[in-house]
């Protein structure tokens, strides 16, 4: 297989954030580091001499969960491995789209090349010849507990070794052995412990996690540029974003948005213009004033769950644990994806504040009283209704984030006759942050159009040149509101704008720990 020069190397320990955004958003190629395919042989090798002997040991010559008493005779060992697949390729619900498929399979080669799972390098380079023909199984999003392993998922993702389920390759569906055979990829016979190592761990929920962490990367950017305008919109204060009131307090991702606002508004002409006005507003709505300490503090736990799933996704998350340096074999728990949970549960909370914080900005701009601007953002209101309902749907938007956004790690049910008694809940917590910032995208677009309406009321005054330049590319997707007009098209592509990036280059936030 030829390594292209650029390929990101799966290395332990050394997938970045960066690589990960990467692999989710432009399939960039991976590759093996030299020493990988060494250290699986080793590994194997142990596997090899316990199935040929006596002793029993889980995972590679016994049944699984509370069936782990249950000896299985030599001869059957393959077969277990093929039945522990088809059994648990029980998965359900749409399927996962490619940037998600291509997380997983880019974590569990990294997880399995680390050599301590017993697997055959060439199982590992089956896996690899499927993700660079771009050959995605068709893996159901739903139907893991995130505990034993992400189990039904991984099952489907690795039936098509075996020649089982599907595969989307070209953006068209075929059977798992049209796929195998387009791939230039061979149908694999499992042997001893390979099918434990193929579904054990925790790589679907990290890159379920991951992919909504990316996406609410591009909605925060937005959001502070969105933020930004909507200052200029109301003539608002920069002085709430000085850098010694942020300094004074200590919190970096303060420091961090509060820097970014000073660059966004620096030299408005706009903010000029009323220094020496008379003005009765001693301080602004929160919405406008605290934005370094609201997004500040989402950054942070932005931060935190980037550090935890990047070490995830560098992890060995399987179970039994093969160790060929020492000779052992040893059952743990790493296949419980609570870390992920947890990190998933963050980021929910945080999207969420995101797009409430934008949501309070919309109300506050089409309120006459407050923002000066014309009621409801419009020309002749009455006649016009202007953004009195686009912020309807924010409201409606905002308030579904807070359902959706209640912690899923405090939740647990038991499974496996109550062998596996407490679980984490991780896939779908990591699972439903792309709707939360589905939402946000959408309300955070709806403020770029309103703040660009309020911006608009003051020319021939301009605003800073970044706010000048956010605006022309807000308005290459939607021209100016002057009449009522059908207003859902223009939703959907500002809505667009924020989940494309079409607004990332405008603010840079470092995301990744190492």
């Amino acid at each position: 297989m030829t390594t292209s020069p650029d390929a990101i190397a799966l290395t332990p320990g050394g997938l970045s954030i960066d690589a990960l955004r990467r692999i989710y958003r432009d399939a960039a190629p991976i590759a093996l580091p030299d020493d990988a395919r060494r250290r699986m042989a080793e590994s194997r090798a142990l596997v090899e001499q316990i199935a040929a002997g006596d002793a029993a040991v889980y995972g590679i010559n016994t049944g699984f969960g509370k069936l782990a008493q249950k000896r299985i005779a030599p001869e059957d060992l393959d077969t277990l491995q093929r039945n522990l697949i088809l059994s648990h390729a029980t998965g359900v619900g749409e399927p996962l789209d490619d940037g998600v498929v291509r997380l997983i399979l880019a974590s569990k080669i990294a997880s399995l090349a680390v050599g301590a799972s017993g697997i055959r390098p060439e199982v590992v380079n089956a896996l690899l010849g499927l993700y660079h023909a771009g050959a995605m199984p068709v893996v159901p999003s739903k139907g893991s507990v995130g505990a034993s392993g992400d189990l039904a998922p991984l099952a489907h993702l690795s039936g098509v070794l075996l020649g089982v389920g599907h595969i989307r390759i070209n953006g068209e569906t075929v059977s798992a052995d049209e796929g195998l055979n387009r791939a230039g990829v061979e149908r694999i016979e499992l042997k001893a412990k390979e099918g434990l190592a193929l579904i054990n761990g925790t790589q679907v929920s990290t890159a379920l996690a991951l992919a909504g962490l990316f996406e609410i990367e591009r909605c925060f950017k937005a959001a502070v540029v969105s933020g930004a305008l909507s200052v200029e919109a109301v003539k608002g204060s920069h002085k709430p974003f000085d850098a010694r009131i942020s300094d004074l307090r200590g919190q970096p991702g303060q420091i961090s948005v509060a820097r970014a606002l000073r660059a966004l508004l620096a030299d408005s002409p706009l903010n000029a213009s009323h220094q020496g006005e008379a003005c009765d507003r001693v301080q602004d709505p929160y919405s406008l004033r605290c934005q370094p300490q609201v997004m500040g503090a989402v950054l942070d736990q932005m931060r935190m769950a980037a550090r935890t799933l990047r070490i995830e996704a560098n992890g060995v998350t399987d179970n039994p644990l093969v160790l060929g340096d020492t000779g052992e074999v040893i059952s743990g728990g790493n296949f419980h994806a609570e870390p992920v949970a947890m990190a998933a549960d963050q980021l929910a909370i945080a999207a969420s504040e995101i797009g409430a914080l934008a949501e309070r900005r919309i109300a506050m701009l089409i309120d006459a009283s407050i923002s000066g601007l014309p009621p409801f953002l419009v020309p002749e209101p009455g006649l016009n209704s202007g953004f009195m309902i686009a912020h309807v749907t924010a409201a409606a938007l905002a308030s579904e984030n807070k359902t959706l956004a209640h912690p899923a790690s405090v939740d647990s049910l038991p499974t496996s006759a109550n062998q596996e008694d407490h679980v984490s809940m991780a896939t779908f917590a990591a699972r439903r942050l792309r709707d939360i910032a589905g939402n946000v995208a959408d309300i955070v677009g709806i403020e770029l159009l309103a703040a660009a309406q309020g911006l608009e009321f003051h020319r021939p005054l301009r605003s800073s040149s970044d706010m000048e330049a956010a605006l022309s590319v807000i308005r290459s997707r939607v021209p100016r509101y002057e009449v009522d007009r059908y207003f859902a098209p223009d939703l959907s592509a500002i809505g667009a704008l924020v989940r494309d990036g079409g607004l990332d280059d405008a603010v840079t936030f470092d995301l990744d720990p190492a």
